[in-house]
């Protein structure tokens, strides 16, 4: 059998096989390798038993989930190509949500065909889908739902890529040459350089968060304040009106009483003049 069509069966078996939940994949395994031919049923019998992270995610790329996480993929190396820091910044965050929708959704599928996860591997499915988004081999090895453990994102060697997939793996090529490592530092410095603008980025959310916070806060007090101040004036202008009515009633009273004084003293005069007159008699 030629290699191209020997190759193109495996990957076929190999597809069905890691759909199957890492418990039932051993016996099918077997299985079908018994019913393959001889050149592809003794390859078939080497794939190994996909981890329960793994699964989930051979899920998910079964499922058509991935499309999106890929061509955000293409458009975040092209913005760390360009060092343009305002794009990084938009596109990670975009990637941050994408990413945890996804293994959100990986981790359900998982679940809806019986599976159960742990945190260790939830952590790592979120960790293969990352690395598809910022890897285009890995975003390769991730779309061929054919799995067999994790991945993450980093410097990806090419053959330990392979390694981690079931059947072959479109798009891999021997690792570079020696002549190309001032290449390959240049890229891991650019990465670096991405990851570096990452978290600066990260770090200016969060204290900007915090500012956003005390300033909530100091407004809230502001707007308590002048509220106060508005109702002491309220009652500041009531009480300057009670004094006025008060002022005026007291003037009122005041001017009574001195007419009343007045024919007070009046009557006291008559009363004196009354008294002497008798006393004349």
């Amino acid at each position: 059998m030629p290699q191209a069509d020997a190759d193109e069966d495996l990957d076929a078996i190999a597809s069905e096989l890691y759909a199957l939940p890492p418990a039932e994949f051993t016996a099918a395994r077997n299985a079908r390798a018994g019913l393959a031919a001889p050149a592809v049923g003794k390859r078939v019998k080497t794939l190994r038993k996909p981890t329960v992270a793994a699964w989930a995610v051979n899920l998910l790329a079964r499922d058509g989930q991935l499309a999106d996480a890929v061509e955000l993929a293409a458009a975040l190396r092209e913005a760390q190509d360009d060092l343009d820091a305002a794009e990084l910044s938009r596109l990670s965050r975009q990637r941050r949500q994408l990413v945890a929708a996804l293994a959100k959704q990986a981790v359900g599928l998982a679940e809806e065909a019986g599976g159960s996860l742990s945190a260790a591997a939830r952590e790592d499915v979120e960790k293969t889908i990352n690395a598809a988004v910022m890897d285009a081999a890995a975003a390769a090895a991730v779309l061929t739902g054919r799995l067999v453990t994790p991945l993450e994102a980093g410097d990806i060697d090419p053959v330990a890529l392979a390694d981690a997939v079931g059947g072959s793996l479109p798009g891999v090529v021997a690792p570079p040459p020696r002549d190309d490592l001032a290449d390959r530092r240049a890229r891991k410095a650019a990465e670096k350089a991405a990851r570096e603008a990452e978290r600066l980025a990260n770090e200016a959310e969060r204290e900007l968060a915090r500012v956003d916070a005390r300033r909530a806060k100091a407004q809230e007090r502001v707007d308590h304040v002048r509220e106060r101040i508005d109702d002491l004036r309220r009652d500041l202008a009531a009480l300057e009106s009670d004094e006025e009515t008060a002022v005026g009633k007291l003037e009122a009273v005041e001017r009574e009483r001195a007419d009343a004084a007045a024919k007070a003293r009046d009557a006291a005069k008559e009363s004196e003049r009354a008294q002497r007159a008798l006393d004349d008699l």
